[in-house]
């Protein structure tokens, strides 16, 4: 048994965030136990496991017999009780408060040994969840992954004011020992690190198309072929060191007040919300799309995490 497996973990939901955490955390020698609310949940999660490492086996990452051997430290339950020794206890149930909430009611009446619960949200923050803990909600830490959590090495830990240091430390150890590259926010906002900057990009993409500056697809070009494969071996940060503070501060005196600072969505997406275009799912958003396209994209999106693949593999 791999030293990880001393350590249980107790993954509540089964949905893509779930199978997928439960994933990297059998494919690094923990054993894991998954809660449904149902036996056909229950089932597709599995299923959904396995579907996970037949990926990874096409790609040569994991043998048929590495999978066989991660299988033995997934468990799928349907009762908390099978919980009860659970020490990291994931929580990747809907954005809604009182769901979770209700979960850690079960969690507090039948986990006796947990050291921290890490919520995967990515919406709400700690401060809002660990207010649904009785006994203690110190022991709440948000650790936000990016789907698929197996192959996407970042996850951020977002704690709250009464979050204790070692519920952060307990979640960032074990995060770490999966391979994952872990940044801690030292007091929550709103969309967290990664989606701040995320959307204030988005939202300029969105002003420049709004005032006939380029076309959508010239954006992504831009995007794709000028600076991003650069952030992917610099930090941004890094980069403006080098290119040179004063200079930083000259552009931004120039360009800043040009660009957008709308305080909530943009016309474009609202009008293509209420065309009922969101994308993907209605085939139509920006773009078009059919099954074709999105396989296609599927594939692109997931290619730059593959080489960040990285497990240590149990061992029977």
């Amino acid at each position: 048994m791999s030293k990880a497996a001393e350590q249980k973990v107790a993954i509540i939901g089964t949905g893509a965030i779930g199978v997928s955490l439960a994933a990297l955390f059998t494919g690094n020698g923990y054993d894991t136990t998954m809660l449904a609310i149902s036996e056909e949940l229950a089932a597709k999660a599995r299923e959904n496991w396995l579907e996970t490492y037949r990926a990874l086996e096409e790609r040569g990452l994991v043998t048929a017999e590495q999978t066989a051997i991660c299988e033995k430290y997934l468990h799928i339950t349907l009762d908390y009780a099978d919980l009860k020794d659970a020490e990291l206890i994931f929580e990747c149930a809907f954005e809604d408060k009182d769901v979770k909430y209700s979960i850690y009611e079960q969690i507090e009446k039948h986990c006796e040994r947990f050291k921290v619960i890490v919520s995967t949200t990515s919406a709400m923050s700690p401060e809002t969840l660990n207010a649904g803990l009785k006994s203690c909600p110190e022991k709440l830490v948000v650790a936000h992954p990016f789907l698929p959590p197996h192959l996407v090495p970042f996850v951020e830990l977002v704690r709250a004011s009464i979050t204790s240091d070692y519920a952060v430390q307990t979640a960032y150890d074990m995060l770490e020992s999966c391979g994952r590259k872990v940044c801690v926010m030292k007091k929550s906002a709103p969309g967290f690190i990664a989606n701040r900057l995320q959307h204030a990009l988005v939202r300029e993409a969105y002003h420049m198309i709004e005032r006939g500056l380029v076309e959508p697809r010239d954006i992504d070009k831009a995007l794709m072929y000028s600076f991003m494969p650069r952030y992917t071996s610099v930090g941004l940060l890094e980069h403006q060191d080098a290119f040179g503070l004063d200079k930083v501060q000259s552009v931004e005196n120039y360009l800043l007040p040009d660009l957008c600072d709308a305080k909530e969505a943009l016309p474009f997406v609202i009008e293509h919300v209420e065309k009922g275009e969101l994308g993907q799912a209605t085939g139509k958003g920006t773009y078009e799309w059919d099954q074709e396209s999105i396989a296609d994209f599927k594939a692109r999106a997931a290619e730059p995490y593959w080489k960040y693949f990285n497990w240590n593999m149990p061992q029977e």
